[in-house]
């Protein structure tokens, strides 16, 4: 609920919204494990966890802390370095304690399933150095796979000793569940299957393509094991096509971290009283897409005033207010000439390039050219001088105020994706329907069309 409450605020939008602990999951995972067995890819073996003796428990590996072997982080977690990146076992960690009541954990011995990675590794690996081309990956993605690659691809445990989670369906093995780097991959399946009658259609489909968006420290998930247990079934599931995966993004030069409670996380944003679409446009201009960036309050501040203000918010204020004051609230005739025409021409090619880039899945640099866009009508509004020429050549500020609309217009299409308030704000004070993208470019705004009043 918490999430969810976030997510809506955000106006993050779902086909479904769902959850790895669905009766659907459990009957996908459940079947891709038995076609994994039945096809020869489970291996059992013995695997040493951490147990907490005060506790009495086996502890899942993000309830077990201590010092990262590979960087020597201090507060690494069982599963992973946030660090580093490095993926680890619990066993490996230094000076390692229990989340839950800080002892010291020992070493116990269990019968585990592993999925037999060195026996599908050359389907594997077939299939990654194709795709990673093909699907344009992200370098860090790449670098990232042919690291697990090049270094040997080894057996990996896919179950554990805990009472949450979903119930291995092998004998002698009941009371095991699956660990979640198994089963939560599997849920992007199980939770189209929750939504839609025709969920084979997209798993199994020819013409689909599957894009996945995530932070580096998931990459191995979805490149290496979460495919390799598709191919495993060798039921044609649909693999991934293309990955967009983020470097970090710190926190005033630090890292974030929910534990320690540095950072900016959703429900503070919700508590700073600042617009939901502002947020939004900080997070993707400052997306960590090839390097990583720096949340600051300084920098937030800087963008949000010097772009999104002085920027977007500008432009479209000074056309709608102007188109108000001199045009009675309706949108004049254009009658461009050489210079309003090249202007247009720019507009139409930046168009082709930003949709070029979100095709590319390049969302930041898509972002700062659909403000360039909002900086050339800026530009064109101020040497065109409007509030001059309405005095002294009348075609000449009609024609400028009626290119800035339709331009306005292109903007409120642009911006849609990433700030939907304010793009269904520029609609409301343009008296327009909420447009597609096909409607790009197209002079919609004609003499005579009835704007709204201009709003802050």
């Amino acid at each position: 609920k918490i999430h969810k409450k976030i997510y809506d605020w955000f106006e993050s939008s779902f086909d479904c919204f769902g959850r790895t602990s669905s009766k659907e999951n459990i009957e996908i995972t459940q079947d891709i494990f038995k076609k994994l067995y039945r096809n020869g890819f489970i291996k059992k073996d013995i695997l040493e966890q951490a147990y907490c003796p005060k506790c009495k428990k086996f502890l899942a590996d993000r309830f077990v802390e201590g010092v990262c072997p590979k960087c020597g982080y201090k507060d690494a977690r069982g599963d992973q370095c946030e660090n580093c990146g490095a993926l680890l076992n619990a066993t490996e960690l230094v000076d390692a304690r229990c989340k839950i009541c800080g002892t010291k954990p020992i070493t116990k011995e269990s019968e585990h399933l592993f999925i037999d990675l060195p026996k599908l590794a050359p389907m594997l690996e077939k299939w990654i150095n194709k795709q990673a081309v093909k699907g344009r990956w992200s370098q860090n993605a790449k670098t990232m796979t042919e690291a697990w690659l090049r270094d040997g691809l080894k057996q990996r445990c896919i179950t554990r000793d805990l009472k949450w989670g979903i119930q291995v369906p092998l004998k002698g093995f009941e009371k095991k569940v699956f660990y979640s780097w198994f089963d939560a991959p599997i849920g992007y399946i199980a939770i189209t299957k929750e939504c839609r009658k025709d969920w084979k259609k997209y798993w199994f489909g020819k013409d689909v393509k599957l894009v996945q968006f995530m932070g580096k420290d998931n990459i191995p998930f979805h490149t290496v094991l979460f495919p390799a247990s598709l191919i495993g079934t060798k039921e044609g599931y649909i693999l991934l096509d293309r990955i967009s995966s983020n470097e970090y993004i710190n926190y005033e030069g630090g890292q974030f971290s929910k534990s320690r409670n540095l950072g900016v996380f959703g429900d503070d944003a919700i508590k700073t009283g600042i617009k939901a679409d502002v947020w939004r446009y900080y997070v993707m201009v400052n997306r960590p897409e090839k390097a990583d960036t720096d949340f600051s309050w300084e920098d937030f501040q800087s963008k949000i005033n010097n772009e999104l203000v002085a920027n977007l918010g500008n432009f479209i204020n000074r056309t709608v207010s102007f188109i108000n004051q001199f045009y009675k609230s309706e949108v004049p005739e254009a009658k461009p000439d050489k210079k309003d025409e090249k202007l247009i021409r720019e507009i139409k090619d930046e168009i082709k390039k930003i949709t070029e880039l979100l095709d590319d899945v390049q969302l930041k640099e898509a972002l700062k050219q659909i403000m360039h866009i909002s900086r050339l009508g800026n530009q064109y509004f101020q040497e065109t001088e409007p509030w001059k020429a309405v005095k002294e050549n009348k075609k000449k500020a009609e024609t400028c105020l009626a290119v800035c609309a339709n331009i306005t217009k292109d903007l409120s299409i642009l911006i849609r994706p990433y700030m939907p308030e304010t793009s269904s704000e520029i609609c409301k004070q343009l008296n327009i329907k909420e447009l597609g993208w096909k409607e790009l470019g197209k002079v919609l705004l004609n003499k005579g069309h009835k704007i709204n009043k201009a709003e802050l």
